[in-house]
């Protein structure tokens, strides 16, 4: 069963946010500069999360997974234009 997450970074180094980049571009949407909505399942977390692991200086990185409420209502305001399917959106 998949669950739903957003993944927030903030890296230092711009090889390695590009290393970063890539990773989740190709798990996830992007939805802000450093903000990626992806669903997985726990095994695919956990092999995210190693191969994060390995790329990233814990010592000067920050990379956030926080998992989403199984019934997802996302608000919108201003300019975003990218949701994952699946989504409720309820515009202001």
């Amino acid at each position: 069963m998949k669950a739903n997450y957003l993944v927030c970074y903030d890296i230092s180094d711009p090889r390695r946010l590009t290393r970063v980049f890539k990773l989740m571009k190709g798990n996830g949407i992007h939805l802000q500069y450093s903000v990626f909505h992806c669903s997985f399942t726990w095994p695919r977390l956990l092999e995210v999360k190693d191969k994060l692991r390995l790329i990233i200086d814990k010592r000067k990185d920050d990379v956030r997974i926080y998992p989403l409420p199984s019934e997802e209502k996302v608000i919108i305001m201003g300019c975003g234009d990218r949701v994952p399917d699946g989504v409720d959106i309820f515009i202001e």
